[in-house]
């Protein structure tokens, strides 16, 4: 089978694209979320490493994604995986340690800015709070965020 090397690499290389597609843009990266009472309540200790936790509530034909993480300075922060000015593209946010990156232009923002810069490129904030050990996100508050996500 003259060729069948060939073929091989080729494969293997579009299967390596593939995968890094399938992370790159978010693909299984998401969590479902059911609010309850008109609420989301996640564990605190769920999302207390470091490290983003990303989620999603889809609702009449929406699906608004969001991730909730413990930033460095120990608070618990929240946005939608989406900014002012980069949403149409889609692509969200990464981590690179304790900065939270645009997917589509490369700004970073350090998680200790989550929920406290608005507008521009940083993470469209979303609104919770801790209660009882778990963090608390209104299906209002989530809902409000369905225009980044059209």
């Amino acid at each position: 089978m003259k060729g069948a090397p060939w073929m091989l690499g080729l494969m293997a290389a579009l299967v390596l694209a593939a995968g890094t597609a399938h992370a790159w843009l978010g693909f299984g990266k998401y969590a479902a979320v059911e609010p309850e009472n008109g609420r989301v309540v996640i564990p605190a200790d769920d999302v207390s490493d470091g490290a983003a936790h990303y989620y999603h509530y889809k609702k009449d034909g929406r699906d608004v994604k969001f991730f909730v993480l413990k930033s460095s300075d120990g608070v618990i922060r929240a946005a939608f995986d989406a900014c002012d000015v980069c949403w149409r593209e889609g692509k969200g946010y990464s981590q690179e340690g304790d900065f939270m990156v645009c997917n589509n232009c490369g700004q970073r923002f350090h998680s200790a800015r989550i929920n406290e810069v608005r507008g521009g490129c940083n993470p469209a904030p979303l609104d919770r709070a801790v209660e009882h050990g778990d963090v608390v996100i209104s299906e209002a508050d989530i809902l409000a965020g369905a225009g980044y996500f059209r």
